[in-house]
């Protein structure tokens, strides 16, 4: 009785495999929830196809993934002057953006991560010449470029990567390993061609974990199946039903991640119009549930609540459905993976 995502093992590591051979030093990302899957499981993954590094958000996720993977972790969230050093962590790789994070790292294993048109976090080119003087204070095993998913300017990623290769080599410094993400094969295989004394390593996890999005599917348990007439109330607000049906109580609820969405960023007409019509229908309290019955998507009764929710399947002939679940049935449920929390990951 349980929110379930069901695993075809074999095809998911087929597709790990294609994906491993697209990218040759390919760095597996293991962060947050463990895409769904979970921390140990990735991390033992990551071990079964041979890579020697691992990539994790933080040193608690460090500490964690350092139990079933023997290899260098490295930390992708940048070192803060005055964090708690993690010395117990003796594999871990420490990522650094500015002059004094390097300088506090001193003997340890660093990479340097610099700034790109992310704007998000990273040392500047005019830094360089400093980063020198101070780099061999530890163990640099190389820079890393976090680069945008969309580029509206029409700029080339490729471009923007070798200028940073020419930067830090005109400062005198190591250009033998870069860490990069967002960039497809073909532009990897161009970075190569313009340097070829360079080791181009991609950091995947999306694409990696949940890339074959059909060797995966979540399933929620029905708890329970309690009819209501029209005008009937229930739940915690007391709510009158619209029309007459069944209250489908169903595992997943926010503790889960069910109901949660993350804010998207909207291109086009269609897309806005849409989003303007889920605002007016969640302001009188209808909202599109995650779960279907019969290839059908369900409203929410009302709001998850923590670990179920309860969701209204109409009365044969009002909706279009035909019959009605039974306690122990399972629901196909539509879930982002990357904030969802399973009870259990199965064989599917």
């Amino acid at each position: 009785m349980a929110l379930s995502l069901y695993l075809d093992t074999d095809r998911w590591r087929a597709h790990q495999r294609a994906v491993q051979a697209e990218f040759p030093g390919l760095i597996p990302v293991v962060k947050g929830n463990g895409y769904g899957l979970g921390t140990r499981r990735l991390a033992e993954e990551a071990a079964r196809l041979g890579t020697p590094m691992l990539a994790v958000g933080t040193v608690a996720e460090a500490a964690e993934a350092i139990c079933w993977f023997d290899g260098e972790i490295l930390v992708l969230t940048p070192y803060r002057v005055g964090e708690e050093p993690a010395a117990l962590l003796r594999q871990v790789v420490r990522t650094a953006t500015s002059i004094e994070a390097l300088q506090a790292l001193a003997g340890t294993q660093v990479v340097v991560e610099c700034m790109t048109s992310m704007s998000r976090h990273g040392i500047a080119k005019d830094d360089l010449a400093q980063l020198a003087a101070v780099a061999g204070s530890v163990w640099l095993e190389g820079f890393a470029l976090h680069l945008p998913l969309d580029r509206r300017d029409g700029s080339d990623p490729v471009d923007e990567v070798s200028g940073w290769v020419q930067a830090i080599a005109a400062a005198g410094l190591p250009t033998h390993t870069f860490y990069l993400s967002h960039l497809s094969a073909d532009e990897l295989a161009r970075l190569a061609e313009r340097h070829p004394d360079t080791w181009f390593r991609s950091r995947i996890g999306t694409r990696l974990w949940l890339g074959d999005a059909g060797a995966m599917a979540a399933r929620a348990t029905v708890l329970d199946v309690n009819p209501v007439a029209k005008g009937g109330r229930y739940g915690y607000r007391q709510h009158k039903a619209a029309a007459a049906g069944h209250l489908l109580v169903v595992a997943g609820g926010t503790v889960h991640g069910v109901g949660l969405e993350a804010p998207k960023y909207v291109h086009g007409l269609r897309p806005r119009v849409r989003g303007i019509i889920r605002a007016g229908l969640a302001s009188v309290n209808r909202t599109m549930s995650p779960y279907r019955w019969q290839d059908r998507q369900l409203w929410f009764a009302e709001p998850p609540h923590m670990q179920v929710s309860l969701v209204f399947l109409p009365q044969a002939g009002q909706g279009e459905l035909d019959g009605r679940p039974a306690i122990g049935d399972e629901l196909p449920v539509n879930l982002r993976y990357t904030t969802t929390h399973f009870d259990r990951v199965a064989q599917l």
